[in-house]
């Protein structure tokens, strides 16, 4: 298995997060048994330690799926990439899907939002990145604040403080930014001068 495309320097000890991509070509009518097979291995990256979770984004056409994990630190992405136990789960997808290599991405701050499975693109400039959010969080901010805020104003500060984040992170992750940078992207991917 080739991890020349994941991005960690062990030499130094890098204790923030993580974030890899990896891209995952089905064999068309074979979805349902890998979409079995992702719960699985999904479960068994969950006990893993390190780990911070896992997102599949499925595809809009084509047999493109997408894997975003979340990890501590980048050794213990490398411990898990390189795990017996991941090496084993592989093993079970054989001739139903193929990891793509060349198309793994690994990150440590907010360019997953704006990363690009199937292409080699570099992640915009920050400013780009902050400007975006800003426009995708802000809108979302203020329904929270007039809709959902008046409502809790009896309950106490903990639980009122949750509900922000609960609403605001998973709608930024899986509806606006991925919406948004597509909708920008020509703004935030200029093609290279000739």
């Amino acid at each position: 298995m080739n991890h020349s495309a994941l991005r960690t320097d062990h030499s130094t000890h890098c204790t923030e997060p993580v974030t890899a991509v990896f891209t995952w070509k089905v064999r068309p009518g074979r979805e349902a048994e890998f979409e079995r097979w992702t719960h699985g291995i999904t479960r068994s990256a969950s006990r893993f330690p390190g780990n911070q979770g896992v997102a599949w984004l499925r595809p809009e056409d084509g047999h493109r799926f997408h894997a975003v994990v979340h990890f501590a630190d980048p050794e213990r992405l490398s411990q898990w990439l390189t795990s017996r136990e991941r090496a084993d789960w592989h093993a079970r997808i054989e001739g139903i899907a193929t990891e793509i290599s060349g198309e793994r991405q690994s990150t440590t701050g907010m360019e997953t939002w704006f990363s690009l499975p199937g292409t080699t693109a570099q992640s915009p400039p920050r400013w780009k990145m902050v400007l975006t959010t800003f426009l995708a969080a802000y809108p979302l901010v203020l329904l929270v604040q007039w809709l959902l805020v008046p409502h809790t104003t009896g309950w106490p500060l903990p639980l009122r403080a949750v509900v922000f984040p609960a609403v605001l992170l998973p709608t930024l992750t899986y509806v606006l930014m991925p919406r948004l940078s597509r909708l920008l992207r020509l703004w935030l991917y200029p093609s290279p001068s000739p």
